[in-house]
Order: C-alpha cells, then sequence, then structure tokens
C-alpha cells in the first residue's frame, strides 16, 4: 500500500507543480484549439519573428509544420532564415552566455515550455508586461516577477504602466486593501504589506488593437502548445479507443471468469 501511495503522489507532482507556475497569479484561459492548422501557422510566423532571436526550439524540426498544412517551398520561404533545411532543427545563433550577459540568464528553449508551465500561463505571461524603469530592460512582468526578458511584443501592444494596490497580510491571509501605500501601512501596523500591481493603464498605443494582439498571443500560445506534444490529438484519439477496449475487455473477462467458476461456487 504505502508503494501504491508513493506511485500515486510521483505521478501527481506534476499536477501540483502546474497548478503553481502562477505563483498565486490568476491566470486567463487561453482557450486554444490545436485543431486550428492557420493559428499554428501564424504561431510559427511570429514565433521565428520576434522570439527565435533569443529563444530555439531545438527538438523541432521545420518540418513539422507539413503536418498542419504548410509545404515544404512555403516552410523554405516564410519560415527558413538562417539557411538551414527543411530538416534541420529549429536553432538560434544566440550564444548562451551572450544572454546571460545581456539577460542575467541564458535564454530557456521553448520546445517544452507549454507542458511546462501550461498554455494558461503563457497566455496570461505575455500579456503581463508593464513598464518598471528600476530593470535593466525597463519592463517587469506580473506572472515571472523579476524575468530578464524584454517585452519583444511592445511594438504591437503598446507600452503599459502598472496601478498597484497594497495589501495588508495577516495570519497568511489578506485582511484589507488599500490604493495608498501609507495608509495600508497606517491602519495595517505591524503586519505584512505586499504591493501588488492590480491593473495596467496604457500610456501608448500599438500597432494593434487589444483584439488584435489578443489573437497574436494566443496564436504564439497555440504554437508552442502543438510544438511541445505534437501527437496530442492522435494520442487523445486512440485514448478513446483504448478505453473503450477495456470496458468491453472487463466485460468479457467478467463472464468469462463467472463461466468457468460456476461449478466451483
Amino acid at each position: 500500500m504505502k508503494k501504491l501511495i508513493a506511485v500515486i503522489a510521483l505521478a501527481l507532482l506534476p499536477v501540483a507543480s502546474m497548478a503553481n507556475t502562477g505563483e498565486g497569479v490568476k491566470l486567463e484561459s487561453a482557450n486554444i484549439d490545436l485543431h486550428n492548422e492557420a493559428a499554428i501557422q501564424r504561431g510559427a510566423k511570429y514565433f521565428i519573428n520576434y522570439c527565435m532571436g533569443c529563444h530555439s526550439a531545438q527538438y523541432v524540426r521545420y518540418k513539422l509544420f507539413t503536418k498542419v498544412g504548410l509545404t515544404e517551398q512555403q516552410i523554405k520561404d516564410n519560415l527558413i532564415f538562417n539557411g538551414s533545411k527543411v530538416g534541420g532543427l529549429m536553432t538560434n545563433a544566440m550564444a548562451g552566455d551572450y544572454a546571460a550577459t545581456a539577460f542575467g540568464a541564458p535564454a530557456p528553449d521553448l520546445t517544452l515550455e507549454a507542458r511546462r508551465r501550461s498554455a494558461d500561463w503563457i497566455y496570461t505571461y505575455l500579456k503581463s508586461f508593464y513598464t518598471d524603469p528600476s530593470r535593466l530592460t525597463g519592463v517587469n512582468n506580473v506572472v515571472f516577477h523579476n524575468v530578464g526578458m524584454p517585452n519583444v511584443l511592445w511594438e504591437l501592444e503598446g507600452i503599459k504602466d502598472p496601478v498597484y494596490r497594497y495589501e495588508v497580510h495577516e495570519g497568511g491571509h489578506v485582511v484589507a486593501e488599500f490604493e495608498s501605500e501609507a495608509k495600508a501601512r497606517e491602519l495595517g501596523e505591524g503586519a505584512r504589506v505586499e504591493k501588488v500591481v492590480d491593473h495596467f493603464n496604457p500610456v501608448r498605443p500599438g500597432k494593434m488593437s487589444a483584439g488584435e494582439f489578443d489573437q497574436v498571443v494566443r496564436d504564439l500560445t497555440t504554437y508552442l502548445s502543438y510544438i511541445a506534444e505534437p501527437i496530442k490529438l492522435e494520442r487523445q484519439r486512440l485514448g478513446v479507443w483504448v478505453l473503450l477496449f477495456l470496458v468491453i475487455f472487463t466485460v468479457l473477462a467478467y463472464v468469462t471468469k463467472k463461466e468457468w467458476w460456476k461449478d466451483v461456487h
């Protein structure tokens, strides 16, 4: 029994880890559709144009996108700009040492990011950058505080300033919220006061409307979710048949057992 409990606990660890990736931040629903091949194609375009200068997807071959409606010629013309072959891996030219110097840490490979973080995390993260003069890049992120990554999509989205609220914490719970830090500290004397981003105040518009930018982020999230597990839809389709087989097999096994043991009982 103890071994069984240990196995179940290990199996649930990724679920627990996934639940905490937002670090207490309420994540927005990405609402992606992996059946939408056009969204995956657009996401691949945005990834290569805005993300691949720093990040790689080194466990993915460009040829994968023939499975979502692109021809090899379309891949060559629209997705490959570094001389790679269609069968080549999606690596980048930025050295890890340079990235560590420029941004404080090497830019991670994003092949499995959607499985590690979740689609909702990626979607919310890309929409949660705000100005922060204290940071080297001039921006911070609600979901990933003190992130080293700059907001590469700022031209599309625009620039947002944060509007803060101040939470008074006692006994592990939020007991009051204030717009003024001074008032929070005055009324919450002796308690822990935490500065939290309440919402954003747009200060410079981007090239896109809010709805258009939201679609870009959703397409990017769809693309990252697809490359993290290209076989997911096929696995789910086969899973239905496997479960159906197990149900039928269980019934047949039970009937057979009853027939074999009827003379014994």
